[in-house]
């Protein structure tokens, strides 16, 4: 799979994001698809009633879960192996590749039909299949449009969120040999011809982990399509990557995930299918694999383990609501972000998962820092206090920027003191007017030069607040001078009464 569009070109965030900015078709696809998507959450939490209850209750299933997780995981374990699962325990992404290619070779494998599964992007295991003559064939529609363009997913939930229906036309029609019109029926419907073939002739059906159930050691799949059943089903051999943080203690604690997950990722009240599997096929089974693997993967995920600021981050139930809810997403899509993960999630998941931790340095500055990620995230986690901490290890350690630094210690000593401030703002109010043109300033010079490329500056008003303030106070005064020597007695009279406490609520006729 090649690395193409909005991903090629850029070394860093401003540069990937630059690229996106300037894509106006990019730009009003995913503007779109996440207002859509925001919305239909927004609009379900409501309709529940006490969500914020739900959250909460969400949050604290996640918390005792990763607080117990080596328990948990023994335990699920435990139970898939009773189950006739072989289970495998993965430290590195190498690992878990290395484990997914020799379970392919026995299998004497020539093809791989997968479905919902981020960790497998993250292992990059599709290169590796290739690289033994596998072919890797992905069955969301979405993931599967991202395989023909040669690129990586977008958005955690929808992969293609950056383009639209003329674009996948374009995409399908040269994978059918034929002109297909751009209509949504249409296009899934040649989609689904054409992977029913591959459930078919697939050896391998690979999939994901939304949960694990640790009771029963159960794995429940979430999904809108119905491909995930096909291959779970269909083929011989099933390999199921999860992420070590995947596990919840029991099947009443899914029924708080069952509710809080749709609502957030896509507004519904109900996934449409929910497969919960407990092991390969018996012999009263119709259908299902004969043999089943499931694949733990670690990849960075224990360093969180303990960690008082990070820890909190391995609770992400991959919703991709954060995404929907942040400005910077909206804006520039997920390829910006350089990774496997987008958004504010994926601004602190791929540094927390990345021994190279200087490399992405720069990925926790695309966040405004506005919290509406947190607000937006179904079991709470602070994201947005998070980027304020990877930002603050990058200075510790000697990464920050020179200049930044510089330009807030000039911010502190102006701001920490009353006169300076006032001085420094009529400087500034007098020096503006040679650049203010229309309210704003339009310069692309300087500090100035990366905000003004797509917005515009607004000037300083002509009178601060404080000189706002006190020009009303001296009007009062002039006022209380030509006011009735009664009514002025009695205006000083509330104003002493309300100072000191007395009928500040009541209504003075």
């Amino acid at each position: 799979m090649s690395v193409t569009g909005t991903q090629a070109g850029g070394a860093t965030v401003k540069e990937r994001a630059g690229l996106a900015l300037n894509n106006d078709f990019l730009r009003k696809a995913v503007k779109f698809t996440t207002e859509r998507l925001r919305n239909g959450k927004i609009n379900a939490a409501e309709d529940h009633g006490n969500w914020d209850e739900w959250r909460e209750r969400g949050r604290q299933i996640r918390l005792h879960t990763i607080a117990h997780l080596d328990y948990y995981l023994n335990l699920f374990a435990d139970n898939a192996r009773a189950n006739g699962v072989n289970v495998h325990f993965a430290d590195t992404a190498a690992e878990a590749v290395q484990i997914s290619l020799d379970i392919a070779k026995r299998a004497e494998a020539k093809t791989v039909v997968k479905s919902k599964s981020m960790v497998t992007e993250e292992l990059h295991l599709n290169h590796a299949l290739e690289g033994i003559g596998v072919e890797a064939i992905e069955t969301d529609l979405g993931e599967y449009i991202i395989q023909l363009a040669g690129e990586t997913p977008s958005h955690i939930i929808i992969p293609a969120i950056h383009k639209n229906r003329y674009q996948i036309a374009e995409l399908l029609s040269a994978d059918a040999g034929e002109t297909l019109a751009p209509d949504t029926q249409v296009l899934a419907g040649f989609v689904r011809r054409k992977l029913r073939e591959k459930f078919l002739e697939a050896d391998i059906g690979m999939t994901g982990c939304n949960f694990a159930i640790a009771e029963t050691g159960s794995m429940v799949l979430f999904e809108n399509e119905g491909n995930a059943r096909m291959v779970t089903t269909v083929p011989k051999t099933q390999i199921t990557l999860m992420g070590m943080e995947r596990i919840i203690p029991s099947w009443s604690d899914l029924e708080v995930m069952a509710t809080l997950l749709p609502r957030s990722a896509t507004g519904q009240k109900l996934t449409v299918y929910m497969s919960g599997i407990t092991g390969p096929r018996r012999e009263v089974d119709a259908d299902g694999p004969e043999e089943m693997h499931i694949i733990i993967v670690d990849n960075g995920r224990s360093l969180q383990l303990g960690d008082p600021e990070f820890q909190e981050l391995l609770n992400c139930i991959r919703c991709g609501a954060c995404l929907n809810a942040c400005p910077v997403y909206r804006h520039i899509g997920g390829h910006a972000y350089g990774g496997t993960y987008s958004g504010p999630i994926g601004a602190v998941l791929t540094p927390a998962l990345k021994k190279n931790v200087a490399e992405w340095d720069d990925i926790a500055n695309a966040s405004s820092l506005c919290g509406a990620c947190y607000e937006a995230c179904p079991v709470k986690i602070p994201l947005h206090e998070m980027l304020i901490y990877l930002r603050r290890r990058k200075l510790e350690a000697g990464r920050g920027d020179k200049m930044e630094a510089l330009g807030m210690k000039g911010f502190a000593a102006v701001m920490s003191n009353a006169k300076r401030y006032g001085a420094v703002l009529k400087i500034g109010q007098l020096g503006q007017k040679l650049v203010v043109r229309d309210g704003g300033i339009r310069l692309k010079i300087g500090p100035l030069k990366g905000w003004n490329t797509y917005r515009v500056t607004p000037s300083l008003p002509k009178e601060s607040f404080r000189q706002q303030w006190k020009t009303m106070e001296e009007e009062i005064r002039h006022g209380l001078q030509d006011m009735d020597p009664a009514m002025k007695d009695r205006m000083e009279q509330i104003v002493k009464d309300r100072a000191a406490g007395k009928g500040g609520h009541g209504h003075h006729g």
